[in-house]
């Protein structure tokens, strides 16, 4: 209850207080990318549960002849680019935090075709709400290998505490600030998980 209170209470002031923000961001997506500004995607919440993430739009719709969508580096902008260094992307999901899909801090939610590929193991990341920082994130974020970030999203998941996500909340903001761990190497964002194998 004190982890749904803090939530709450610090995800209602951040959409007033960086509402310009948003607001702005919104403008250059709408401008530049065209709409729709939003990007929405069913991701895994709590025990696997499908819900709605929804984040700022960062790449182009671009498709090849036969209708599939291009890689991301062909499709990412430097705009978009800009929003995903400053996490301005990630704005959103303060919205997903206000519904209950979401925690401020949690394992980052991944794609739902990555579900059955877990070990048993990995699968306790999904024992807590996901997040929209956590401490896979303020260790390395797309830096890390997936095995190194799920091991520290089970830790979390063992480990967690008010204190633990008060410390995780300010190392983000020099994380953010800093610009570290945005990518994988040799991608725009991070390669797929395609199991343990």
């Amino acid at each position: 209850m004190a982890k749904r209170l803090l939530d709450l209470s610090v995800a209602m002031f951040l959409l007033v207080a960086l509402s310009p923000v948003i607001a702005i961001a919104a403008v250059l997506i709408a401008l530049r990318l065209g709409r729709p500004v939003f990007f929405r995607q069913h991701r895994p919440g709590l025990h696997g549960r499908p819900y709605e993430i929804v984040k700022f739009r960062t790449m182009r719709d671009s498709f090849d002849s036969q209708g599939r969508p291009l890689p991301d580096e062909a499709r990412m902008t430097r705009l978009g680019t800009w929003l995903r260094a400053t996490s301005i992307d990630e704005l959103p999901e303060l919205w997903n935090v206000v519904r209950g899909d979401m925690s401020l801090v949690g394992p980052r939610p991944l794609m739902m075709e990555y579900l059955p590929r877990y070990s048993a193991e990995q699968q306790r990341r999904h024992d807590v709400l996901p997040g929209i920082t956590g401490w896979a994130q303020v260790h390395g974020r797309n830096s890390l290998s997936w095995q190194e970030k799920f091991e520290l999203d089970v830790w979390y998941v063992d480990h967690r505490t008010a204190w633990l996500d008060l410390r995780i909340l300010m190392l983000t903001v020099k994380k953010v600030f800093y610009q570290d761990g945005i990518s994988a190497e040799g991608h725009v964002t991070v390669d797929d998980f395609y199991g343990n194998d």
